[in-house]
């Protein structure tokens, strides 16, 4: 099994990996450790054992994807458990050293999003039916990180606390014009319109998305207080009070950043504010997943705040608040794979196996980046002066209690 069983020496050193090959030879890595999984898994598939040694986090999605590896008496999520808590090892390794430098010197290429091509990488993973998305997120459509102030929320009151957490940061009052960038399914500008009488508007580059939103604002009778566009933000040539984007960043692109606060410095009033919700890491700059990239989110990586600084240092932009999230998203994707497993099934006759195995394999993952790895997500407040926002944070707890309480008479 050369050269894969030199590199799995070294990397798994926490828990254990026993790997059966493609000739049904039995191979043992690691040490057993408390709490940390014992799995085995099979391949069937001897090229698996080269390609998974030059560029393991591509290929283990592909052949998992592909049947040709498995998990007998294990599973996915432990196999990926395993993987996450051992991810430092990985990297280590001389090999994926070379890997790694060899990425980063394309980073600007993976990241390029300019006008046009970022529809296109957003119609790859948003455009292909809002039946699938339906099944397994909750009823308000939010494809984004909620908030859990217990544990014990559903993932309806998770990403109603979401809402209401960045409504509090945009101190928002009725009559309002907010624009909201990235707009997805429509959920957070029409809680908006509902909860403080402002009037949104709502771009998005998914023309699925799109359909959907308006039809939702429609049957809630908000369509007077929100609109949506199938619009890029760079097209925009209008004043905002307020300014939101959640989920949207992700896919700018670290190239791109300058860009993208030139705009919102240029589209915010004199004392408005911008409540940026994105996903963000505690490590040094990088390069996102070959695997996701390729396959889920083309162009997309989420930032160290090192490489987000600056692009708002040049734009002369004040960041009044910062805050971070850093175990909701795990659980929100743990609801996502509770809810999509259900629906496994359904959503098998509506693509195929493969394409459910490509799904199980990116939220689990993805839940592990935010478990064990070094994803998180950030609240970043920003403006045009220094005291657009109140200068002590309590006011962020007070405005959620104020909601609560006009949540609860129905308003």
């Amino acid at each position: 099994m050369f050269p894969l069983s030199q590199m799995l020496k070294s990397f798994i050193r926490t828990g254990t990996l026993t790997v059966e090959d493609a000739e049904g030879k039995i191979h043992k890595f690691g040490a057993a450790a408390e709490g940390a999984p014992n799995v085995t898994m099979k391949l069937t598939d001897p090229k698996l054992y080269r390609a998974l040694f030059f560029n393991p986090e591509l290929h283990a999605g592909e052949a998992y994807m592909d049947g040709r590896m498995s998990f007998p008496g294990s599973n996915l999520r432990d196999f990926l458990t395993l993987f996450s808590i051992n991810r430092r090892a990985l990297k280590a390794h001389p090999m994926q050293k070379v890997f790694q430098r060899a990425s980063r010197g394309m980073k600007r290429f993976q990241q390029y999003n300019p006008v046009g091509k970022a529809q296109q990488n957003v119609a790859h993973h948003y455009d292909i039916g809002n039946d699938l998305y339906e099944m397994f997120l909750d009823e308000g459509m939010f494809y984004s990180c909620a908030y859990f102030r217990d544990e014990n929320d559903t993932l309806e009151e998770a990403q109603i606390n979401k809402c209401r957490l960045i409504a509090a940061k945009l101190q928002l009052k009725p009559g309002m014009k907010v624009l909201d960038i990235g707009c997805g399914w429509g959920g957070l500008a029409m809680y908006l319109a509902r909860i403080a009488g402002v009037e949104v508007l709502g771009v998005t580059l998914s023309k699925e998305q799109l359909a959907l939103a308006q039809s939702r604002a429609k049957a809630a009778g908000l369509d007077n207080k929100v609109r949506f566009e199938l619009l890029d933000y760079r097209k925009l040539n209008q004043k905002f009070d307020r300014i939101v984007s959640v989920g949207m960043f992700e896919h700018v692109g670290v190239a791109h950043y300058g860009e993208f606060f030139s705009k919102i410095n240029e589209l915010m009033s004199d004392d408005g504010i911008m409540l940026l919700h994105s996903i963000g890491k505690m490590s040094p700059p990088g390069t996102a997943s070959p695997w996701l990239r390729k396959y889920i989110f083309p162009g997309a990586y989420s930032p160290a705040l090192s490489e987000v600084f600056p692009a708002v240092e040049n734009n002369q932009l004040w960041v009044t608040d910062l805050e971070f999230l850093r175990v909701h998203y795990a659980t929100t994707l743990l609801h996502w794979h509770q809810r999509f497993e259900k629906s496994r099934e359904k959503i098998a006759k509506l693509y195929d196996e493969r394409f459910c195995r490509m799904f199980e394999f990116y939220l689990i993952s993805a839940e592990m980046m935010f478990r064990t790895g070094a994803q998180e997500v950030f609240h970043m407040q920003l403006s045009r002066k220094r005291d657009a926002a109140p200068i002590v944070r309590d006011y962020i707890i007070d405005e959620q209690h104020a909601m609560i309480a006009k949540e609860k008479a129905g308003a």
